[in-house]
């Protein structure tokens, strides 16, 4: 059973198409990102799946139940991150995890779940109102984690987070995964999302253009990276009939090779020390996931245009 299932799932907001045909499998207990800019359509999807606002067509199922009509069942299973949930002032961090507990029924600690979004016990007798961003992201995140949910809907879950808190909210996703519990989340920060994804889907003007994983992103646009190689003499040696090896440059003492497939890093190495050299340090720079994502919106763009010229 996939945990978050979608078949051509289209919403229209009068003349607007904010989701288009979508189809969208997510499996159980792996981490998903969910990428695109601004009004890509990647809230309206959430909101679908949550059962906020109706698909115009196409359907929806979320942990096997159908998501406009069995939402009971779905939000008793779910934990949920929203984008700008807001917290009540004059409530301490810890009593809003225990409303949460409350409510969904359950014997938890609220004390272990604060501790485990990384907010002090001190901090958690506080009202509120007195947290910062980020504190009250840590709140919300906590109150998504009561009941052991077999799925984690996250929107924007690093929002607010200074570099520790992002990586501690890394650490709790992945730690959720390895329980068993799905993620799907979306976020601008790529880096965060590259560090921790098992696949990511990115969409574009309300169309899914791309769905892989960041290995497979690389190698479906040919994106080269790049490995440098300090060696204690340059060998006179061919290095660019290897497959998958796009460029070679010297500079004193380092070889800079560029190439689209991995499994390219090691003949290089190798056909180095077999002319006779010693490779003394290797450094490699892969594309990133910003470089990947600019790629596929900026090619979906134009490919769009394109079809608008010939139509």
């Amino acid at each position: 059973m996939a945990a978050i299932q979608t078949k051509s799932l289209t919403k229209r907001f009068g003349d607007v198409v904010a989701v288009r045909d979508l189809d969208l499998t997510v499996e159980e207990g792996e981490i998903f990102g969910f990428l695109g800019p601004n009004g890509s359509g990647k809230s309206t999807t959430i909101n679908v799946l949550l059962d906020y606002v109706r698909p115009t067509s196409g359907s929806a199922t979320v942990l096997g139940y159908d998501a406009q009509a069995e939402t009971q069942a779905i939000h008793e299973r779910i934990g949920i991150l929203p984008d700008a949930f807001d917290l009540y002032e004059r409530l301490s961090g810890r009593k809003h995890i225990q409303f949460a507990i409350d409510s969904k029924g359950t014997d938890e600690d609220a004390d272990d779940i604060l501790e485990r979004v990384g907010l002090s016990a001190e901090d958690a007798a506080r009202p509120a109102g007195d947290y910062s961003k980020g504190m009250r992201q840590r709140v919300t995140l906590g109150m998504a984690l009561v009941g052991d949910p077999d799925l984690l809907i996250l929107d924007e879950p690093s929002s607010g987070l200074d570099p520790h808190g992002v990586r501690e909210m890394r650490e709790i996703i992945r730690a959720e995964a390895d329980r068993g519990t799905a993620v799907f989340f979306s976020s601008h920060i790529l880096s965060q999302v590259e560090a921790v994804c098992d696949r990511v889907g990115i969409m574009n003007k309300g169309k899914l253009v791309t769905v892989d994983t960041i290995e497979g992103l690389r190698e479906a646009t040919g994106s080269s990276a790049t490995m440098e190689l300090t060696v204690d003499s340059v060998p006179d040696v061919s290095l660019t009939d290897i497959g998958g090896v796009t460029n070679v440059a010297v500079d004193g003492d380092k070889l800079s090779v560029s190439y689209t497939d991995s499994s390219a890093k090691a003949k290089v190495i190798n056909r180095v020390e077999e002319a006779g050299a010693t490779v003394t340090d290797i450094t490699t720079k892969e594309s990133s996931l910003e470089d990947l994502f600019e790629t596929y919106t900026t090619q979906a763009d134009s490919q769009r245009f394109e079809s608008e010229v010939e139509a």
